[in-house]
């Protein structure tokens, strides 16, 4: 029997835009059940990042959502957060309360694991934006969960656009690699959304002031913390915003339509300091490696905020 929503676990590191993605997917219940949200430590250490997870859920109204925290350092490197980027607490621009939504007891890899084996084969969708870590243990612990995840929608990685953290890498990827190499070598499904495809859809001054017309309080906050977020872009990269990084994951669950994407091959970097958590991809296809993930390389960024917008309005 088919269900008519898509059953997601979302995995993430709050984190402003991480905050916006987790909004836009508790604003879509027509189109998405979300098992669970699990986080880890990213942009701030994770005791910040499951935190941030469950103020976000309570600020949707949404205190059916179970959040569980996972891992407090990557696989194998020391943690690199990114407090320069989201401020102190991750998601500046959100005034810091003690949400009443409860951590869950069960540990974060543990609930992974155990939802795919009883949802069962090609079943959830994996949504990862932040490092890959709680994944890529587990699927050490459990290797068999494999088959069970339909596919694994990834923000991370760069090409063309060139790394956020170092010349050649990505944040996500860089502050765990071999985690991301384990995820990228599990045989499923992937689809990767890197900085050539979220540095097109950014959060310049006018879309701000749309998303603030709605007149909501989770509007409104979603428009402060962008303000904020976007500031520090500026100054960084001489943009006119800040990129939305992870909500293109939630965006291309709801509408793919909106986005451009080629079957490719990428292979993550784990030995060389130069360029440690490149994702080197086949994007002419000139090597024979398999074609192990859809690289997404473009996307209707009117339309992106277009969708934003619209669900950021029915939330509270």
């Amino acid at each position: 029997m088919s269900r008519s929503k898509l059953p997601i676990i979302i995995d993430c590191d709050p984190g402003q835009d991480d905050a916006v993605n987790l909004f836009l997917a508790l604003a879509s219940p027509e189109e998405l059940e979300v098992l669970g949200v699990t986080t880890v430590a990213g942009n701030v250490p994770v005791e910040k990042t499951e935190r941030n997870a469950r103020m976000v859920c309570e600020l949707s109204g949404r205190s059916d959502i179970r959040v569980f925290s996972g891992a407090d350092k990557p696989l194998l490197r020391s943690l690199v957060t990114a407090e320069h980027v989201h401020g102190e607490e991750g998601i500046d621009g959100i005034q810091m309360f003690d949400p009443s939504i409860e951590l869950e007891e069960k540990d974060a890899v543990d609930f992974i694991v155990e939802t795919l084996l009883e949802e069962g084969e090609d079943s959830v969708t994996m949504v990862a934006t932040g490092p890959l870590t709680n994944l890529g243990l587990a699927l050490m612990k459990e290797p068999s969960i494999a088959a069970n995840i339909h596919r694994v929608v990834v923000m991370g990685g760069a090409s063309r656009e060139g790394g956020n953290v170092t010349p050649s890498a990505e944040s996500n990827i860089y502050v765990d690699p071999h985690a991301a190499e384990i995820v990228f070598g599990a045989g499923r499904p992937l689809v990767v959304m890197g900085l050539d495809v979220t540095y097109q859809v950014i959060a310049t001054p006018e879309r701000i002031a749309l998303i603030r017309e709605n007149g909501n309080k989770t509007s409104d906050l979603v428009a402060n913390m962008l303000e904020l977020y976007g500031g520090r872009n500026v100054e960084k990269f001489d943009a006119i915003g800040g990129p939305l990084h992870d909500p293109c994951t939630i965006a291309y669950l709801i509408k793919p339509e909106l986005f451009r994407a080629k079957q490719v091959n990428i292979e993550v970097e784990t030995e060389s300091e130069l360029t440690m958590g490149e994702t080197v991809v086949d994007f002419w296809r000139v090597t024979n490696r398999d074609r192990n993930a859809k690289w997404v390389y473009s996307v209707d960024a009117e339309g992106f905020f277009d969708l934003l917008v619209e669900r950021l309005a029915r939330l509270p």
